[in-house]
């Protein structure tokens, strides 16, 4: 089995943390493991560097992790602390002189060719970004090669990116496997998770379905999402996250999309059951 490095960009739920207006001690706290940009991470697998999430802090996470190459960015949903820095990657279609390629679900794309219309435009604006959109089924494994093969944008003033055809071989690519979830469990709003080799990263659920526990099974590490301990209308309590993590049983188990309704990171560490660990911006997990 192919070995992955996953790198926790942002560990905090919507409003990150601290919170705009908020002076609560977990806002106000000094551990720099407290400082939860949102939820995104960085994945290294078989040689290919994938974006997991794009969120509205995605330039500062980009810039903090030394960021230059990217070879797909697969989004979980079109919820906006989740794909609002897709704007940023304009750099680098400038700097890779590549497009970015993005998988999603369909219901994903069509937000996106309303938030991002300027981006779909034809004739289109100049200096928007290039993406090349893939749909993918949250069903059913799928693959992600190289962007080395991709068309080679070349910047004409006046007009925009030309695309130059690239006779490079994709090469070999990865193997990928969903896992869906649900954002609500009455409105069902469809969130997939990834997993890659022996991590798993799952974010922004309240409902898994018995089926999709096939696909997690003999897994060095995952993580899933919480955001305080009682229940919540979209995300695990803190009780099901657990509960999540046991029947899960992998290695080690990780929270991410953390609020500060939630104990400050070192104190939340202690209280947590062996195995499990609060994520923080930064940690890596391979």
């Amino acid at each position: 089995m192919m070995k992955a490095k996953l790198t926790i960009l942002g560990s905090g739920t919507s409003s990150g943390v601290p919170m705009v207006g908020c002076t609560c001690p977990v806002c106000k706290s000094s551990d720099p493991r407290d400082k939860r940009l949102r939820a995104s991470a960085l994945v290294e697998y078989g040689g290919l560097t994938i974006l997991i999430d794009c969120g509205p802090d995605f330039r500062l996470q980009a810039i903090r992790a030394g960021i230059t190459h990217l070879d797909a960015i697969l989004l979980t949903h079109n919820h906006m602390d989740h794909v609002g820095g897709l704007d940023d990657t304009r750099a680098l279609n400038l700097c890779e002189r590549r497009p970015v390629n993005i998988y999603c679900e369909k219901y994903v794309e069509d937000s996106l060719r309303h938030t991002y219309a300027y981006a779909f435009a034809d004739p289109k604006y100049q200096g928007a970004p290039e993406w090349h959109m893939h749909t993918i089924d949250g069903s059913k494994p799928f693959m992600v090669y190289s962007n080395a093969s991709d068309e080679i944008l070349t910047w004409e003033k006046g007009f925009g990116y030309k695309h130059i055809e690239n006779h490079t071989s994709p090469g070999a690519g990865v193997e990928i496997t969903p896992i869906q979830g649900w954002h609500h469990k009455v409105k069902k709003l469809s969130v997939l998770g990834y997993r890659f080799g022996d991590i798993a990263y799952i974010t922004d659920v309240n409902l898994i379905e018995d089926a999709e526990f096939e696909k997690l099974q003999d897994l060095k590490a995952i993580t899933v999402n919480c955001v305080k301990f009682d229940s919540h209308h979209s995300h695990f309590s803190l009780h099901e996250a657990l509960k999540f993590f046991e029947r899960v049983g992998a290695k080690q188990s990780y929270i991410t999309h953390l609020s500060h309704m939630l104990p400050p990171h070192e104190l939340f560490e202690k209280i947590l059951p062996e195995g499990v660990k609060p994520a923080y911006d930064g940690m890596i997990i391979e």
